[in-house]
């Protein structure tokens, strides 16, 4: 199984993809091989690709080029909400931000969470963005936004969709006990926020993933998150995909 898209971050798309075919035809197994968001790999088994079931996920969450290339990202979400629920991790689900709803959308779908009768899903998001916010923008951001996922959501009624500024909107909407947080607010002091509110809620044996821990254009939120996490004992494994995953 390959998987090859040419979708990377700050490249100079023409020349970079090229030269990445250049690099795999010098490759003398052509098995294995992954490319895409910032990755390039070669003999890995990439055996998430052999899930039926989160492939089946993958795919009906994906809208756009870039969906499709963090699928290794998505694994890692997909496989770490899996764990949770395989172990009878008490508590709920949690994501700051959601944005369109895609990544909660195949955690759900991969893990029948509407069948999860004592675990909500707990979706934060402005959904619009004005001049001036910390964060920079996202391409489908707007007014529309937020009815939107509510939309995507409508048959699971065990997921919740709040719209408003994390933390602040924390205090007033926010589960006493959660079992997985995926935080990907592009924001340092945003996600400190989220942490102060909500880490002591998880659930020993419960997994927080940091989206952007691993990202040189995000490194405030690495310089923030390391020495706060490791007040509490705690130290952020940095993965190959960008993210950062801490066990509880």
């Amino acid at each position: 199984m390959n998987f090859l898209s040419s979708v990377f971050f700050g490249v100079k798309a023409e020349g970079f993809v090229k030269g990445v075919q250049s690099t795999l035809d010098n490759i003398s197994n052509q098995n294995g091989i992954f490319t895409g968001d910032n990755l390039i790999t070669f003999g890995r088994n990439l055996g998430f690709f052999e899930d039926e079931k989160f492939v089946q996920a993958w795919r009906g969450m994906v809208e756009t080029p870039v969906e499709e290339a963090i699928v290794w990202r998505l694994h890692t979400l997909a496989w770490a909400a899996r764990s949770v629920i395989a172990r009878g991790i008490p508590g709920d689900f949690v994501e700051c931000a959601c944005y369109k709803g895609g990544t909660a959308k195949l955690i759900a779908d991969y893990t029948d969470f509407k069948d999860q009768a004592d675990r909500t899903y707990y979706l934060y998001d402005l959904f619009e963005h004005e001049p001036g916010m910390p964060h920079h923008s996202m391409p489908e951001h707007s007014k529309q936004l937020y009815q939107r996922v509510q939309q995507r959501f409508a048959d699971m009624p065990n997921v919740r969709v709040t719209q408003g500024a994390v933390p602040q909107v924390l205090h007033e909407v926010a589960p006493q006990q959660v079992a997985f947080m995926h935080i990907d607010l592009n924001n340092a002091p945003a996600e400190i926020g989220a942490l102060e509110v909500l880490f002591d809620r998880v659930s020993p044996g419960g997994i927080l993933v940091l989206d952007d821990y691993g990202w040189l254009g995000y490194r405030a939120q690495k310089l923030a998150e390391d020495p706060w996490l490791a007040a509490r004992g705690y130290h952020v494994l940095e993965l190959p995909t960008g993210q950062g995953l801490v066990f509880k």
